[in-house]
């Protein structure tokens, strides 16, 4: 594989920008090398028969030149010829270093292309070191901060451990913080004097019980002495409780907790509820380290692949301008904040240390295991039975068809009812597997496209679910549903004669049991990880008010707007099995007023959850683009009540109340939909009426989308119009358009989050922000004089 498409592939994604422009640079390359063959061509055109014979009458003298010329530059005669190509000169500019390169030979024929390649390595080198300078600083300071969160939680462990321990006493040395030299401009940290022995985390050894300090190091941030400071270690005493009281536990994601002053009372009520705190607080720690390490790791992947980058490049230079420049520059790029800077090595091994021996018991392995990433693997088996499945599917539906055909079904008096009885059971499954099979080629194309939807969604890396695993799921449940369809068609041979055997109507039943049985499967089997996560996302649309909306909360209640047909079809479930409708094999819920009751409901719950979700960010985030969309959800439940009660009750003035309504809606959806969650239709951007970055390269895909999603939203209107489709039946008409509504919706999806993808583009934002489980009160951060 060439080393530009490993390149690409090793990109953080969220970071590429801020890489070196390999290919761009390659570009350059291209053009100083045709026009060097165009002046070969040029030249040996003009060589006639004469000038080469005499060529070859001197070729002895000229040999004799070329070996001389050989032996001085193997001697170093005629001076450094690297230094005769370019000459690189640092400038200072905002306490950092910038390169320009000065290229020698610039008169020469051709000189202004190499001239602009070194211009556009220096442009290159300079953003690479400008953006890492910003992510060590950010780092350092975050490394900071860790420092101080350990300090409160070892704090919290000795007060847990020993309550009566009043009297014990935190020393912090005055030298304890980060100390950088910057007087190279590159952010070196200075080698680490000595160190306080007794001190850990800013805490007395001695204070601290046997079996809790065997599981305490040293600090995360190297600490350091200043020259003018004395090796007495004396430092500012301060006591167990003055430290607990100046912080607090901040809220937690789950479950709330009141501030540390609570944890620490006299009853042995609040000595549980400090237990209880404290495990709360080295969990959500557990995870910031975590976090923070993946970025380490990153920022070491990042540093590493631009070097290799700028060597690669610099030897293509070398054999197309035949000119010896690489060892010149490398040795600039070497002593660069880029090659030269080792904070990021030294933090990743103190993390290191610190995790395992804090949170893993000294199981280092066990602690590297949960530091460093689970590559996923690519199982054959999936793909082999991903394809078993999907023939099996094809076969089944071929069979389906025969069966139907042979027996006549459509043509008989109760086939029409008996299919309209039927197809609202098992359309339930074909809504999941349509939606899973949309959302299979979703994560297909986002990989292909580098849209980063593993750190969008929050899944924890190495479990998430591959296109292949996902289809893998929806070709399964495929395969039972269509038997089970079978097996329905098979058994009722005479719906007439047999309308007391009720086994047919028992087979949809038994599917949705097994469907459930397997979700809601506590079993490590069948994608646990994933169906946790699922059910997590729906407990917290379904408890919209109550919990934090994140972007899969809010994604997942958008995909379940688009599956109200599939909702009402389990509602359809209750009502025909609940009430003993089977035993007659008649659908006659309408009938029921409880039902149409719930109709209503079952219609408008997905668009209300939304609508909730969008109240809490608007009083969250105070942003008034939340209150917009939380207005365009309520005209789509008013559409959405209007429509409902349109279709049970008829008349003409429902008819238009309904038009009006559904017309308002589907213009405030369409408009959210290219404007707000695609960020298209910008006039003033490079792309004319698109957008300035683009994923997609073809153009025309955006627009072609824009249209079909137009026009898939309008289709929504044919359950009001009812045009008169003689060739089919209201069911089918209705399970058409939700089908076409699951095919809009996943198309939304991709476009939705390559927005978003781009929006963590701009921003550099590559990791999900951890809160930290204590906060100080006061937030002076102990700043450097």
């Amino acid at each position: 594989m060439k080393f530009g498409k490993i390149f690409k592939k090793q990109m953080v994604p969220e970071w590429v920008e801020a890489y070196m422009d390999y290919n761009g640079l390659k570009r350059n390359l291209k053009q100083i090398r045709s026009f060097k063959h165009k002046k070969l061509t040029r030249v040996a055109s003009r060589v006639s028969q004469q000038a080469e014979a005499l060529h070859r009458s001197f070729s002895g003298l000229s040999f004799h030149r070329r070996n001389n010329e050989q032996q001085q530059q193997q001697h170093g005669g005629g001076g450094d010829i690297e230094d005769q190509v370019i000459v690189v000169q640092q400038q200072d500019d905002d306490s950092s270093k910038m390169y320009k390169t000065k290229f020698l030979k610039e008169s020469e024929e051709g000189g202004e292309f190499e001239e602009s390649f070194f211009k556009k390595l220096d442009e290159n080198l300079n953003k690479v070191n400008r953006f890492y300078r910003e992510k060590v600083e950010e780092v350092l300071e975050e490394a900071a901060l860790l420092d101080k969160q350990m300090d409160a939680l070892i704090a919290l462990r000795v007060k847990v451990q020993k309550p009566d321990a009043s009297n014990v006493n935190l020393e912090k040395h005055p030298s304890d913080k980060v100390v950088v030299d910057d007087t190279l401009g590159d952010n070196t940290m200075r080698t680490p004097g000595s160190v306080n022995r007794d001190m850990v985390h800013g805490i007395d050894k001695t204070s601290i019980p046997e079996e809790e300090a065997s599981h305490i190091v040293t600090d995360i941030v190297p600490v350091s002495r200043t020259d003018g400071e004395e090796e007495d270690g004396s430092g500012d005493k301060q006591d167990l409780h003055e430290i607990l009281e100046r912080v607090k536990m901040n809220d937690a994601l789950e479950s709330p907790l009141s501030t540390l002053k609570g944890f620490f009372g006299d009853s042995k009520d609040d000595e549980q509820i400090s237990k209880k705190g404290l495990r709360k607080a080295e969990e959500q720690l557990r995870l910031v380290f975590s976090e923070f390490y993946q970025k380490l790791r990153r920022l070491k992947e990042y540093s590493f692949m631009n070097l290799l980058a700028f060597s690669k490049i610099m030897k293509k230079y070398e054999k197309i301008a035949s000119r010896n420049a690489s060892r010149n520059y490398m040795k600039i790029v070497d002593n660069s904040l880029i090659g030269s800077s080792d904070e990021v090595n030294r933090l990743l091994e103190r993390v290191e240390v610190t995790f395992v021996k804090h949170f893993s018991s000294g199981n280092r392995r066990e602690g590297m295991k949960s530091l460093r990433p689970k590559v996923k693997r690519e199982r054959h088996r999936v793909t082999f039975f991903s394809g078993f499945f999907s023939g099996c599917s094809i076969a089944l539906i071929v069979a389906v068809v025969f069966k139907i055909e042979s027996r006549k079904l459509m043509e008989k008096d109760y086939g029409t009812a008996y299919m309209a009885n039927i197809i609202p059971l098992y359309s339930l499954f074909g809504y999941i597997i349509l939606h899973m099979l949309m959302y299979s080629a979703n994560i297909y194309f986002w990989r292909l496209y580098r849209v980063n939807y593993t750190f969008i969604f929050g899944f924890k890396q190495g479990t998430e679910l591959g296109y292949r695993d996902v289809f893998l799921v929806s070709t399964g449940l495929a395969v039972l549903a269509f038997i089970c369809f079978l097996l329905n068609l098979q058994f009722d041979m005479d719906w007439k004669m047999k309308a007391n055997n009720t086994l047919p109507e028992v087979i949809p039943l038994g599917l949705v049991t097994m469907v459930l049985f397997i979700l809601f499967c506590p079993l490590n089997i069948i994608y646990r990880s994933s169906r946790v996560f699922f059910l997590r996302s729906l407990l917290h649309c379904i408890c919209a008010p109550l919990y934090e909306v994140t972007l899969p909360d809010f994604f997942l209640a958008d995909h379940l707007t688009s599956q109200v047909q599939a909702i009402r079809s389990l509602e359809l479930f209750i009502c025909y099995y609940g009430l003993g409708e089977y035993m007659q094999r008649q659908e006659k819920c309408h009938s029921h007023g409880v039902y149409n009751a719930f109709y209503f409901v079952v219609g408008v719950i997905p668009y209300w959850l939304r609508f909730l979700q969008c109240i809490r960010r608007l009083c969250e985030e105070k942003d008034s683009v939340h209150g917009y969309n939380a207005l365009k959800y309520m005209l789509t439940i008013i559409a959405v009540i209007i429509r409902t009660a349109f279709e049970l009750k008829k008349g003409r003035n429902w008819m238009i109340l309904a038009l009006v309504s559904s017309g308002v809606a589907i213009c405030m959806n369409t408009f959210w939909d290219i404007v707000i969650d695609w960020g298209l239709l910008r006039k003033h951007s490079k792309n004319p009426y698109l957008r300035d970055k683009l994923l997609v390269p073809h153009k025309s895909v955006y627009f072609a989308a824009m249209v079909v999603n137009v026009i898939l939203r309008v289709a929504w209107m044919q359950l009001v119009l009812e045009f008169n489709l003689k060739s089919l039946h209201k069911v089918a008409v209705s399970t058409i358009i939700s089908c076409l509504e699951i095919v809009r919706r996943g198309m939304w999806s991709f476009f939705r989050l390559e927005n978003e993808h781009l929006n963590n583009v701009g921003k550099y934002r590559a990791f999900k922000s951890v809160p930290h489980p204590f906060h100080y009160y006061d937030d002076d951060h102990e700043t450097d004089d």
